[in-house]
C-alpha cells in the first residue's frame, strides 16, 4: 500500500511541478512518470525498513 501512495503522490507532484514551470504535455508526462518511479522506489524502501523492524 505504501508504494501504490507513494506513486500516486509523486505521479501528482510531477504533473504539478511540470504545470508550474510551464512545461509541455510531453514535460508533464516525464515529470509525471520520473516522481512516480523515484516516490514508489521510496515507498519500496520504506515498507521493507517496516517490516524487518517487525521481526
Amino acid at each position: 500500500m505504501i508504494v501504490l501512495a507513494g506513486a500516486l503522490l509523486g505521479i501528482t507532484l510531477g504533473v504539478l511541478t511540470a504545470r508550474r514551470r510551464k512545461g509541455t504535455s510531453t514535460d508533464v508526462l516525464h515529470y509525471g512518470a520520473v516522481y512516480g518511479i523515484a516516490f514508489a522506489l521510496l515507498g519500496l524502501i520504506a515498507t521493507l525498513v517496516i517490516d524487518a523492524a517487525a521481526v
